[in-house]
């Protein structure tokens, strides 16, 4: 007989349901995760709201969440570790091995790339998941469950903090104070910037990045906000005027680094050439799992304290809502458990 789960499903935008499925059984090289957390992301705010991001589009019901925590319950053929029973962060993709992007170590850039609740690909608001055992990556048990699913926007800050170089003395403009901006903040203070401002124009969030770390705070409708020019900017909004603020903070030589995912913006071409700017994009994270769970284990980044819900599975849809709800949710998770 069978083994069954149950999982949440977008149906569309605004609908979700519970269903029973097949649990899923791990082939060749993967392992079989229970699901402990799953932390909900702005992406899949926007899959439950437009049933869209950008040219990621759903056609059909998708299940949601990609911020993903477990144990180890079952090894696939040829697998010895993680061994059954290991706390486990899921890193929740699978590229093809073989392009010329993995090739050359991007394998996050893969044109082949499958990654959790893009669709077509179904993400984690289940009870079990299979990944393959090499990004079940281990965590130390000084890491909770809730802090595990977080490594995942986590690494998307320590991937940003990398191209930007992000380093030792830097004055740092983080653009944007919700959960991947409070995290690039804690990232670049842990990286020993030696000051840290973060733009966002609500009180509650500059209250929240003061908290969290930041040296300053700058609501963008205030007009100059006085600040010294910065070494690198985090842009972690996507929006126009959010950009264009970021920009006109940058010292001569600043790297400008876009975490954040917009549709079209445009960049004022004249800053950028007298000052020699370089931008870079940044597209999810490759090969920073360890070093996110280190920073995590060591304390440098509070990751429990983000968290301002918990949802079982049958409250996934609560779990989405939250943000729009309470004004001061930063992080709600879900345990399908």
């Amino acid at each position: 007989m069978t083994a069954e789960q149950r999982v949440a499903v977008l149906q569309e935008p605004e609908h979700m349901t519970v269903e029973t499925r097949p649990v899923p059984e791990p082939g060749p090289g993967e392992v079989q995760v229970a699901v402990r957390a799953v932390s909900v992301c702005g992406s899949d705010v926007h899959y439950y709201d437009h049933g869209r991001i950008g040219g990621f589009v759903m056609h059909a019901p998708l299940v949601l969440g990609h911020e993903t925590s477990g144990v180890v319950s079952t090894l696939g053929e040829g697998v010895e570790a993680p061994a059954v029973g290991t706390r486990v962060a899921v890193e929740p993709q699978r590229n093809c091995g073989r392009c010329t992007q993995c090739v050359r170590g991007r394998y996050h850039l893969c044109p082949w790339i499958a990654f959790f609740a893009t669709p077509p690909i179904e993400g984690s608001f289940a009870q079990y998941v299979v990944v393959p055992a090499t990004r079940a990556h281990p965590v130390p048990d000084a890491l909770s469950d809730d802090a595990a699913a977080m490594i995942e926007p986590l690494a998307v800050a320590v991937h940003a903090a990398g191209k930007a170089e992000t380093g030792p003395d830097a004055r740092v403009f983080v653009s944007g104070a919700g959960p991947v901006g409070l995290l690039c903040l804690q990232v670049a203070k842990a990286r020993g910037a030696a000051h840290v401002a973060v733009s966002d124009p609500v009180e509650r969030r500059r209250a929240k990045a003061l908290e969290f770390g930041a040296d300053a705070v700058v609501d963008p409708a205030a007009g100059d906000p006085g600040l010294e020019p910065v070494d690198v900017v985090l842009e972690c909004t996507g929006v126009q005027a959010a950009v264009d603020l970021a920009i006109a903070a940058t010292a001569p030589a600043a790297t400008a680094v876009l975490v954040g995912t917009g549709e079209q913006v445009t960049l004022p071409l004249d800053v950028v050439q007298s000052r020699e700017l370089v931008v870079k994009g940044t597209f999810r994270y490759a090969h920073v799992y360890p070093a996110a769970i280190a920073l995590a284990a060591s304390g440098a980044v509070r990751l429990d304290d983000m968290v301002t819900s918990h949802h079982d599975l049958d409250g996934a849809e609560d779990a989405l809502l939250a943000a729009r709800r309470d004004p001061d949710a930063i992080k709600a998770v879900v345990r399908p458990g």
